[in-house]
């Protein structure tokens, strides 16, 4: 993608659940920050894991996302700092948006709008998915320049992949010719497992994606970043899973 004074946006998006989505987020974040990178990330996710593993309680939240999307605060009013980097917060008041979207004109460009406001302040901009492929989601490509798609090294998790770029296909012909599948990210992968490098090596030919590397490997590391409010990248600065997302972010720089 070719550089310009405004962020790049990216979503990190699969409606499968429990894909490491949130993990991904905050520690490629984490990551492109130590890069010397302006990052934000929002989270799109009314359980707001996001908020919480970056140490903000939710409940204590008084302006999130989901007042920005209603177009009850300004997207200012509402960002905070964590840490190296900046976070739109969600709550879980965000269950609620899509009903009070659904009837509103242009509803898919709600977050495309608030965002403009700040992309002139940042290098790039991440965008935690919800599982599912709502309205929320359909805003969040609609917004981007990019999409990752984190991908456990399963076969099962196969499913629900073609159904997400059946998505991607219809946003980029109704609603954002821009929007660039940037790659499939394998989550979870347990390198001796026969089964995982089966599935790595099928995965790119299967979508005729491209498949960011190195995989990001399977540790407990993971589990315990969120009860710190830091990401992994700050708890286990010299983990295998830190150094591959610090090696996914530098293969990701020269397309922001």
């Amino acid at each position: 993608m070719a550089r310009t004074t405004k962020a790049t946006i990216i979503s990190i998006a699969n409606q499968k659940g429990g894909v490491a989505k949130t993990t991904s987020v905050a520690s490629l974040g984490a990551a492109f920050a130590e890069l010397g990178k302006r990052v934000l990330l929002v989270d799109l996710d009314a359980q707001a894991c996001l908020t919480f593993s970056l140490g903000i309680d939710p409940d204590a939240v008084e302006s999130s996302i989901n007042e920005v999307l209603l177009g009850q605060v300004e997207i200012g009013d509402a960002i905070l700092e964590a840490g190296s980097v900046d976070l739109l917060p969600s709550t879980i008041d965000l269950a609620g948006a899509e009903a009070q979207l659904l009837p509103r004109p242009g509803r898919e460009f709600a977050l495309q709008t608030a965002l403009e406001e700040v992309r002139g302040d940042y290098d790039v901009i991440i965008l935690d998915c919800s599982p599912s492929l709502g309205v929320l989601t359909l805003n969040a490509l609609t917004a981007s320049q990019g999409l990752i798609i984190p991908m456990p090294c399963e076969m099962l998790s196969h499913r629900g992949v073609g159904q997400l770029l059946d998505t991607v296909r219809d946003v980029k012909r109704l609603l954002n010719k821009k929007l660039v599948v940037m790659g499939i990210l394998p989550t979870m992968f347990d390198g001796r497992s026969n089964h995982a490098r089966e599935v790595l090596a099928d995965v790119g030919e299967r979508y005729e994606l491209p498949v960011l590397d190195p995989p990001i490997p399977r540790t407990v590391r993971f589990a315990e970043a969120p009860a710190t409010g830091h990401s992994i990248l700050e708890t286990a600065r010299n983990s295998k899973g830190a150094l591959a997302y610090r090696k996914v972010a530098e293969s990701l720089l020269p397309r922001l």
